[in-house]
Parts: C-alpha cells; sequence; structure tokens
C-alpha cells in the first residue's frame, strides 16, 4: 500500500508483505538534509567514528559513535548502552535538535506517536562494510520502535523473521529514506548488505545510518 503526501514523501506501508508493524518513509528526511548532515559531523568531532569489537573479538566493519544520553557500545564485555563515552570518558555528545525531531515525526508517521528516543547510534559504512542479522535487543522496553535514517550511498536492507535461519526480503534505502519497526515486528531480525562502491555529491563514498532507539 502506498500513500502520497503534498509534500511529495512517499510513505509505504509494508504490512502487506513484511506484516504490521513496519514502515517505509521514503526521502521522508530530505526538507532537513543540510542541518542533518551538519549535526551528524558536530557529533563525530565531539566522539569519533571506531570500528568495535564484538564479544567474540571480531572488528566490526562498520564505524560506529553515538549521540544522546546513551550510547551503544560493544567489547570483549559484551554488547551494552552506556552513558558515557569509553574513548574520551566524558558523556556522549548531547542529541541534536533536529535528529529529535526526525525520529518522534517519523515515529509518529508510521504509528508511534509516543517515542522519544534517548540513544542515536550512527553508522559509517565504507565499500564491503555490512551489518549481519541481528536482533536489537538490548533495550529495556521492546514496545518503543525503532527508526532507522538512511543517508549518502544507497544501500540494501535486509528485514527478516523472529529466527535468525528465517527468509529474509531486501528493501533497497537511498538518501534520506527512512525506516520504522515495533510493535510485532520490534524483535525481527534485520541487517545490511555489503555496501557497494559508489559516489554521493554530499558524503562522497559513505552511506551514514541514524538508528533511534529508547535504551532506558
Amino acid at each position: 500500500m502506498t500513500t502520497l503526501f503534498e509534500d511529495s514523501t512517499e510513505i509505504q506501508a509494508l504490512n502487506d508483505d513484511f506484516g504490521p508493524g513496519t514502515a517505509v518513509l521514503r526521502g521522508y528526511a530530505r526538507d532537513r538534509e543540510a542541518a542533518i548532515m551538519d549535526a551528524l559531523f558536530a557529533v563525530a568531532a565531539k566522539s569519533h567514528f571506531r570500528h568495535m569489537v564484538t564479544p567474540g573479538g571480531f572488528r566490526m566493519s562498520v564505524a560506529m559513535t553515538n549521540c544522546g544520553s546513551f550510547g551503544w557500545v560493544t567489547d570483549r564485555k559484551g554488547y551494552r548502552y552506556t552513558a558515557v563515552d569509553p574513548e574520551t570518558n566524558g558523556i556522549w555528545p548531547a542529541m541534536p535538535e533536529v535528529f529529535m525531531d526526525l525520529a518522534r515525526e517519523a515515529a509518529t508517521m508510521a504509528g508511534y506517536p509516543n517515542f522519544v528516543p534517548d540513544a542515536c547510534l550512527i553508522n559509517r559504512y565504507e565499500p564491503g562494510a555490512r551489518l549481519s542479522l541481528h536482533q536489537d535487543k538490548n533495550e529495556k522496553d521492546f514496545d518503543e520502535p525503532i527508526v532507522s535514517v538512511s543517508l549518502g550511498l544507497p544501500a540494501v536492507f535486509l528485514f527478516g523473521g523472529m529466527e535468525r535461519s528465517d527468509k529474509t526480503t531486501q528493501i533497497p534505502v537511498g538518501h534520506c529514506d527512512i525506516l520504522v519497526w515495533g510493535g510485532p515486528a520490534r524483535l525481527r531480525y534485520h541487517g545490511v548488505n555489503p555496501l557497494k562502491e559508489g559516489s554521493h555529491p554530499i558524503v562522497g563514498g559513505f552511506r551514514f545510518n541514524l538508528t533511534f532507539r529508547k535504551a532506558a
């Protein structure tokens, strides 16, 4: 089911193919693109991108940083949220207002009007970087949705089921597209295929992803 709004933003409900609770908002972030990118780079200037290590000792191909009251980290001790950036020993950068407004508006459009994120994971993909299938389950309240904003090079998002072995569906995502999933879809497995080489007029050969969550 597809609906076109007056601002030309296309909002595609995925209920027919993927079950309830999930939506794609095509180009929804485009009207505030410059402010989003400025805020992203300002956050990264305070807490730099880094390739974290999984509990099993594997270096993640995706570089990460965070903003908000909590940041998601991984190391030999496990996956978790923390209020302190382990590299700076200071608090994470505050969540920019443009980030908060975008996340809340997108969640409302997708049917989650009370979403107030306290964490934003910022991922930076280079060609070849990928995100393996996983569930977002370090949060305390699974009633809150996930809001994921794509910036830069196009990518292929993988959306699966409740088991890692379930069949996945490929969802192409481009610059300023937003995915939202929650409710019965909240714990479905998802990931990102290896990023293909390319050049974007704003970010060059990278893809950035903002993932908003209610961690605590």
